[in-house]
């Protein structure tokens, strides 16, 4: 099953797809939780284990990504993101299992153990490093690596923009959104009044409201910010949800083309905690709420703000009578025997320093 295709059958030979995550993925009620804050219906989408080897929200964009390069005839992919990507790194395991390598393009970010961690899993499956100072020297850089690839392959590597939300991206979340429509129908959960998620770079946020929009049934979908403003803003959203909208409607006439403004987006900015990547009380608070009652993990970059918000709004009695969703974007695979025994000094010499030093800390 996989609902986008079923609902728009001609999308199945015009827009390519590898089969890399096991879905549907479940949907779980979280009755401890909900009876200590009062909810009477929440839930969790569990995107933390949509493929074996390595979850998350990643695996469905690069589901369409990665098919796109095998069309091509490409060879290798290049993306970006900062040390710890969890992108970067997904993209560096998919790609490898379908014969690509990965050229990940990196930024610096607080030190965390799940940058560790993702690095060698990089690494480990043949990604190439590459590591900058500032975005100016990465974006100056491109073109130089670009050509030095074409030389060595005869044709450059397609580019995987950061986080994997471009339009071709986004597809994957439109199909998570027709998912979950079929959870409801199946009984499997309420139709939701407020979905929690996590905001990179909003690809996984605007492919939910377009799918759910596509479904015909309206939900607030609540990006919670993760990133600076460059990547999560109203403007951009809009944007990137009506490409999305247009790239399915140009392979599919019959997906219809539909409205989404920049007050439909519902940003909340107040989970941020001033840096990228930097843990904040609230989001390591959260972890542990949910781990201590429902036993699932969080990590306090990404999903431990955006569950810090959905704690902060029940708290406020905003989510009294509501059915509310948690989409959990994570990865929650071990990723530990991937990296057994290998040598951080493998890796390129400026990222030594991310296993030198310590972790910040609210990561100890």
């Amino acid at each position: 099953m996989f609902p986008l295709f079923d609902l728009f059958p001609q999308l199945r030979d015009r827009l390519p797809r590898v089969p890399l995550a096991e879905l549907p993925t479940p949907v779980e009620p979280m009755w401890r939780l909900a009876a200590r804050l009062g909810i009477p219906n929440l839930y969790v989408k569990r995107d933390d284990i949509t493929a074996p080897l390595c979850g998350g929200n990643k695996v469905r964009k690069l589901e369409f990504l990665l098919a796109e390069a095998v069309r091509r005839g490409c060879k290798e992919v290049m993306t970006f993101g900062c040390a710890g990507s969890n992108h970067a790194a997904a993209t560096a395991i998919y790609a490898n299992q379908l014969g690509l390598r990965s050229i990940s393009m990196l930024l610096p970010q607080p030190n965390a153990h799940s940058v560790r961690t993702n690095l060698l899993v990089s690494h480990r499956f043949g990604a190439e490093l590459n590591y900058y100072e500032s975005s100016e020297d990465l974006n100056k850089d491109i073109p130089r690596v670009l050509a030095r690839h074409a030389g060595q392959t005869g044709l450059e590597p397609m580019i995987i923009p950061a986080g994997g939300s471009s339009p071709l991206g986004v597809a994957g979340y439109v199909n998570a959104a027709l998912e979950f429509a079929a959870h409801i129908g199946e009984g499997l959960a309420p139709r939701p009044d407020l979905i929690y998620v996590a905001a990179g770079t909003t690809g996984t946020s605007v492919g939910l409201k377009l799918g759910f929009k596509l479904a015909r049934f309206e939900t607030r979908v609540l990006p919670v910010r993760v990133t600076g403003e460059t990547f999560v803003n109203a403007p951009g959203m809009v944007e990137l949800f009506h490409a999305a909208n247009n790239l399915l409607h140009e392979k599919d006439e019959s997906v219809p083309l539909v409205d989404f403004t920049e007050a439909e987006t519902l940003i909340r900015h107040d989970f941020y905690g001033g840096n990228y990547a930097e843990y904040t009380q609230e989001s390591v608070g959260a972890m542990r709420i949910l781990l201590e009652t429902e036993g699932i993990r969080l990590e306090g970059t990404y999903t431990g703000k955006a569950f810090a918000a959905l704690l902060a709004d029940a708290a406020a009695g905003s989510l009294h009578g509501k059915n509310v969703l948690f989409w959990d974007t994570y990865n929650s695979r071990d990723l530990s025997n991937l990296i057994a025994g290998i040598d951080y000094h493998q890796l390129p010499k400026p990222l030594h320093p991310y296993f030198e030093q310590d972790v910040q800390p609210l990561d100890k």
